[in-house]
């Protein structure tokens, strides 16, 4: 999974390509006394953009989503989540409303990450929660508005019922930012480019009628 650490918001996520959503500036390791709360919007990255940033094309990846891309969508780590976002949307084009979102912090309108799920949810119900902040905006709070976003995105469908979040045991920020979520440790798994995972899940509160 790709985490990397460093409110109220719209509910429907393929609709309209912005979702605000403020979150207190939690537990993620800066001076809780502040109290700040963080602004930021979702904006769909199309399978045309991502291949434009596996193109090296930074500019018409950005003209593509409509908003100014940074280089920590052209690094490798970025770069092969790309590259299976796209393949993964051809096999199943209903995928692409689950995956890939760059995230535009407000009012500053710079882009601060990505986040998304990992695609629609399986045959129980669970969806996986992948997010990653750019370094050079961690430790602002910017990791747990967009796992927050992503739950309440999750809580908002009829056919998810648990989200799951798996993170390196020796990731400290990562597991310090979904403290508070209600994760629970399940299991842990050996994830081929991470290695040792640990597994945490949260059920999600059905949906209103």
């Amino acid at each position: 999974m790709m985490i990397a650490a460093d409110g109220e918001c719209g509910l429907i996520w393929p609709g309209p390509r912005v979702i605000l959503l403020t979150m207190a500036d939690e537990a993620d390791g800066q001076d809780q006394a502040t109290g700040v709360g963080k602004r930021v919007r979702f904006v769909e990255l199309s399978s045309a953009a991502m291949t434009a940033l596996l193109d090296g094309s930074l500019a018409q990846a950005s003209r593509e989503a409509g908003v100014a891309l940074t280089p920590y969508f052209v690094t490798g780590d970025a770069l092969r989540l790309w590259r299976r976002r796209v393949s993964q949307i051809a096999a199943d084009p209903g995928s692409a409303r689950w995956v890939a979102r760059a995230v535009v912090a407000e009012p500053e309108g710079v882009v601060v990450g990505h986040a998304g799920f990992h695609g629609p949810p399986d045959e129980s119900g669970m969806v996986e929660v992948a997010y990653s902040v750019d370094p050079a905006y961690r430790r602002r709070g910017y990791a747990r508005a967009m796992l927050g976003a992503l739950l309440r995105r999750a809580a908002a469908e009829p056919g998810v019922s648990t989200v799951r979040a798996t993170i390196s045991p020796v990731n400290v920020a990562s597991l310090a930012t979904i403290a508070g979520f209600g994760f629970t440790e399940v299991g842990e798994q050996w994830d081929e480019e991470d290695g040792r995972e640990l597994i945490f899940e949260v059920a999600v509160p059905a949906s209103p009628r």
